[in-house]
């Protein structure tokens, strides 16, 4: 057995049996690293070393649900809420409540897919602008899980397809310059095109979430939302203040390329404004940080684990174990090809480092079987993208969870994970099958 499949699989079960995904990920990592053949000290060197690598976003993490925090308490988001609430009426019909329900969906999945490519922020939205929704949506009684589907589709097709801002940054900073640095003679202006068909399956999962899985209604407890979000006292000053401090927030974050600068720049605007006079700031920033603690906890977790996987070099081997059982069979190449990226995303939580791993034995392989140019460019791509909705330790269920779960009634495995992974990975597999094999 392959360290990389028992790994990942051993995490996947940890975090379904409801075991702590910082842990999962930890103890999978062990095992990786110990069945790849490296000894105790090895792999926990190899594991610290990556730890490092999840600190940054952690921080950032941290800092972005203190601005929430302070967002909440300024009154901007009882405002929000307030008025989507009062356009339905004290006694709301039907066809008024389907009306701002589509509304509302509609404006979370722009809101996800202008974050990877109008206004690169990526997550960040989510923990600033999902939270004070939460009302809105208890009030809808909104599935979250059909939330979560809308969310993860906007963070992950957008820039599976549009070579802008993240996007960019995926097609041709990474996937275009893996492939031909692997001997493939592709050109920037295949891309996009060579990944239609693959994101053709993300929005048959989309769909399939929003008119079939969680169309029916949910119920919410009220009261635990307004335990987490309290109405706050509606203040002019306090909410131009709160504007001035998401404008600056985003200007900062733009022009740094940091999230942790953004929101610290928003966080300082509150502090030192007097906005937030009637709450101390350091139980703001508790608060904020408690909110977010556990997501940074598991991407820090999921750094050290994708270095041990890389350390053991377990990835070309079980690749190499599967030519055995490929054969001359070209459509059997293509889905086997297809699994593995989804392992090995699943495993490391990020498509933007799996490319790099698997570009560079299955550019030769997908060379070897007679795949064309168009064809291995969404083999590899869907590869990689593959696992990255649906994975514990991914960013685009992670960001999801933070705001849906503001309250304590959204579970990332159950809620998040599950739902994605069933709605986009399967689909995103037949279509990625399909793309390969009719390029």
């Amino acid at each position: 057995m392959n360290a990389v499949v028992i790994a990942v699989c051993l995490m996947l079960a940890l975090s379904l049996a409801r075991v702590n995904v910082v842990i999962a990920l930890t103890v999978s990592a062990l095992v990786a690293g110990l069945v790849g053949g490296m000894d105790l000290h090895q792999t926990i060197d190899a594991f610290n070393t990556g730890l490092g690598g999840g600190a940054q976003i952690a921080l950032s993490y941290a800092l972005l649900g203190a601005f929430a925090v302070a967002l909440s308490h300024s009154g901007l988001t009882t405002l929000i809420s307030r008025s989507i609430i009062s356009s339905l009426g004290q006694d709301p019909n039907p066809t008024n409540t389907n009306w701002v329900r589509w509304l509302l969906l509609l404006s979370l999945l722009v809101m996800s897919m202008a974050s990877q490519n109008i206004l690169p922020i990526h997550i960040a939205f989510i923990p600033i602008l999902v939270p004070p929704l939460l009302h809105v949506m208890t009030k809808l009684n909104i599935d979250r899980r059909l939330v979560a589907c809308v969310l993860t589709f906007g963070l992950v097709t957008t820039y599976m397809i549009l070579p802008i801002g993240f996007g960019g940054i995926f097609l041709n900073d990474i996937l275009l310059s893996n492939l031909t640095s692997n001997g493939l003679a592709a050109v920037r202006e295949q891309i996009p095109p060579a990944m239609l068909i693959p994101a053709a399956g993300m929005i048959v999962g989309l769909l399939t979430a929003v008119f079939i899985s969680y169309r029916k209604p949910r119920i919410y407890d009220e009261a635990k939302v307004l335990v987490a979000e309290p109405e706050e006292t509606l203040n002019k000053r306090n909410i131009i203040i709160a504007a001035v401090a998401i404008l600056a927030t985003l200007v900062v974050q733009l022009e740094t390329d940091s999230m942790i600068f953004g929101a610290l720049v928003g966080f300082m605007i509150f502090s030192f404004s007097g906005a937030l006079k009637h709450v101390a700031d350091q139980d703001i920033f508790n608060q904020g940080v408690r909110m977010m603690a556990n997501i940074g906890f598991i991407m820090i977790s999921a750094a050290g684990f994708a270095a041990v996987v890389k350390e053991t070099g377990e990835v070309g081997t079980l690749v190499a174990s599967l030519s055995d059982i490929i054969g001359d069979n070209k459509a059997l190449a293509a889905f086997l090809m297809l699994l593995v990226g989804l392992l090995i995303t699943m495993g490391i939580g990020s498509s933007f480092s799996t490319i790099p791993i698997i570009a560079t034995i299955y550019v030769p392989l997908a060379l070897s079987f007679g795949f064309s140019v168009a064809a291995t460019i969404a083999l590899v791509g869907t590869a990689a993208a593959l696992g990255d909705a649906g994975s514990p330790a991914s960013d685009s269920t992670l960001g999801p969870t933070a705001g849906l779960n503001a309250d304590g009634q959204h579970d990332h495995i159950r809620d998040s994970v599950i739902p994605t992974f069933i709605h986009y990975n399967i689909p995103l597999l037949v279509f990625g099958w399909i793309a390969a094999m009719v390029l």
